[in-house]
């Protein structure tokens, strides 16, 4: 039976452009995160998890808003982290990046996403559909997981606030497949925020 992962990166955080750490979401956040949640009404979710940061704990309150059935759950499993680190094989032009943050930092983010992958694609025996309301580094990292990309990829995949991605296992087994990446159809031009600036459309 399919399994069906929606992977969703919270909205646009209060007074992001100053480099807050954490926070609750801005007007345009939270008018995202309503659009977003209408737009996945219609889908019989069986569970959802947030990040316990406080923007995607707020998207996540939003979303369920207009779902009264669903009752989202905080996971450790889903805070923001950098997954790994660089390879030899990183282009030089993504050391500025990767130079920003410590080995600590890779390893706690690796062993997360190790525990992640394990907690969430894992086969179910039903037909599933789980909401996952979590950060940009983490969905890029899913994405590469079902990809099978090399590890330091993951920093090549960036979500928009608000935006849906779909992961899905057709059966038990079976790989991963990306079904749907960075939806943004729910979110008129001026709600879509988040992307690298020259991808902001």
């Amino acid at each position: 039976m399919p399994h069906h992962l929606y992977l969703v990166r919270h909205g646009e955080q209060i007074d992001a452009e100053h480099g807050m750490r954490d926070g609750g979401l801005s007007p345009r956040g939270r008018r995202q995160a309503e659009l977003l949640g209408e737009r996945l009404g219609g889908i019989p979710f069986d569970a959802a998890y947030h990040s316990p940061l406080q923007r995607a704990a707020e998207t996540a309150d939003i979303i369920a808003t207009k779902m009264p059935a669903l009752e989202p759950e905080p996971s450790a499993l889903l805070f923001d982290c950098v997954p790994s680190g660089p390879a030899p094989e990183t282009p030089s032009a993504y050391a500025p990046f990767f130079g920003s943050f410590t080995e600590l930092d890779f390893e706690a983010g690796r062993a997360q996403m190790a525990d992640a992958n394990a907690e969430f694609l894992r086969s179910h025996r039903e037909d599933r559909h789980d909401l996952l309301i979590t950060h940009n580094f983490v969905i890029g990292w899913f994405v590469r997981e079902v990809l099978g990309a090399p590890e330091w990829r993951w920093a090549t995949i960036n979500q928009a606030n608000c935006g849906l991605t779909v992961l899905t296992q057709r059966a038990p087994g079976r790989p991963w497949t990306l079904l749907v990446h960075n939806d943004l159809a729910h979110l008129p031009p001026e709600l879509r925020t988040g992307l690298p600036e020259p991808f902001a459309f």
